[in-house]
């Protein structure tokens, strides 16, 4: 077979008409929603912002894919479900990404292949990446219009499981694989990453918490100097350092906390009632809620904590936060405030999974951060395109596959000619007015 040269192939004849096939239809996309991404891409600018703090020694009368090219190329590959970098030697022909690039499809240069991307991925040095580390925060706080009165930053880590000899990869035996375990933070009421860390595959100590706080939390306050922030996570984030910072710093803080005989004597009285009331009546389930203050030997001064009694047929369960947060019941600080965490949980898999940012295959740790820095780019324009779709739509709180699915995998032909470019898209798109009116929605603004 003639290298280059697609062979014909057929199926079962339909209606007594023979059937073939071949891969010879010309300049077709299957992927031409990511014009969409483009336009979402442009309003932030994140190529841009990304490139402009990695320093580029490249003789610039030589430069054919400009740093910021080479970006956004990978963070709209990542985004369309191609999360590999060698997917690059095909996309790089591909005419829909190289518009989306501004690019012309025939006559303009092809995008850069992987081998180019593979060495950008291992360029940055420590201090470009603590950066590029800066240059997500700047974004994360430029997506609000004002300063907000107050934000909830929830922090946790996720086992990224890795299949090679990685730097800082570690045998984990509550996961039982060798992993990274990176910190991820997100806003979870608008579902906006602040900042993912990766980081060596054991529980983060108290210490190694609070620095990365503190760097983010001084980031945030450039931009927000009055904005009340509240740090929320799971127990092994409520270490007497992180909550000492805290409150030296006028930050509020929800953390769990690990149940033991003292906080269990303290709320003896109200478990009890509850058990006895649950089984007098033959409820299912009765839950009640209690509070106490609680000095560990760790911690300089006794903190309030919340507990959430609940008694069932199988038993008693409580649960315990503490906080330095003095207004509102045990049950608000319960229900409302901490069980609101689990939405973290869902944004973490929308970004390990529907985007594979667990990938981390580059030997050194630094090019696997920049790679988390990459999906993490990509993540911020699936919202982008979401927030852009009218709100009764079904579509308006889709997943990012179904996203992908529905927006970005379309079929167009594409044909330059000598004044225009012509995107013929699929006629029977079941997105097509969507389609419309999100390359309308996304334009940018100007005269």
């Amino acid at each position: 077979m003639t290298e280059g040269i697609p062979l014909p192939f057929s199926f079962p004849a339909v209606g007594r008409k023979k059937i073939t096939a071949a891969f010879d239809g010309g300049r077709i996309t299957s992927d031409a929603g990511v014009m969409l991404l483009g336009q979402a891409e442009h309003r932030p600018g994140l190529a841009d912002k990304l490139a402009a703090v990695i320093a580029d020694p490249r003789n610039p009368l030589l430069i054919t894919h400009s740093l910021a090219s080479i970006f956004l190329a990978r963070i709209l590959a990542i985004a369309c479900g191609y999360e590999d970098a060698d997917d690059l030697d095909h996309l790089r022909k591909d005419p829909v990404f190289k518009i989306a690039c501004g690019r012309l499809p025939d006559t303009g240069n092809d995008l850069c292949s992987h081998p180019t991307m593979s060495r950008w991925e291992n360029a940055p040095a420590l201090r470009e990446i603590v950066k590029l580390g800066g240059v997500l925060i700047d974004l994360y706080c430029a997506s609000y219009a004002t300063p907000p009165k107050a934000v909830t930053l929830d922090i946790d880590d996720t086992c990224n499981i890795v299949h090679g000899h990685q730097q800082l990869s570690l045998f984990n035996t509550h996961y039982d694989e060798r992993c990274f375990l990176p910190i991820h933070i997100y806003d979870t009421a608008t579902g906006r990453p602040v900042a993912i860390i990766l980081r060596p595959g054991k529980t983060p100590t108290g210490k190694e918490v609070r620095g990365h706080l503190r760097r983010i939390v001084h980031r945030i306050r450039a931009h927000w100097p009055t904005t009340r922030i509240t740090i929320r996570g799971d127990g092994h984030y409520g270490r007497h350092e992180v909550m000492d910072w805290c409150e030296d710093n006028g930050l509020d803080y929800v953390f769990g906390l690990s149940g033991n005989r003292l906080l269990a004597a303290a709320v003896e009285e109200k478990a009890d009632d509850i058990r006895t009331r649950r089984a007098l009546e033959q409820l299912v389930v009765l839950r009640d809620y209690a509070q106490t203050h609680y000095a560990a030997k760790s911690w300089r001064a006794e903190r309030r904590v919340c507990a959430r009694i609940e008694a069932t047929e199988m038993g008693l369960d409580v649960r315990y936060v503490v906080t330095n947060i003095t207004t509102g019941s045990a049950e608000h600080i319960y229900d409302t405030l901490y069980c609101a965490r689990g939405q973290m949980e869902n944004l973490i898999k929308l970004h390990k999974s529907q985007l594979a940012s667990d990938g981390a295959s580059c030997r050194e740790p630094l090019a696997n951060q920049m790679r988390l820095f990459l999906h993490t780019a990509a993540y911020w324009l699936m919202p982008e395109l979401r927030d852009a779709i009218p709100k009764p739509h079904p579509l308006a709180v889709a997943e990012f596959a179904t996203l992908r699915e529905k927006l970005l995998k379309i079929g167009a032909r594409v044909v330059e000619t000598a004044t225009r470019i012509s995107l013929a898209l699929a006629s029977a798109c079941p997105q097509a007015e969507l389609f419309r009116c999100l390359a309308g929605a996304l334009q940018p603004a100007g005269p």
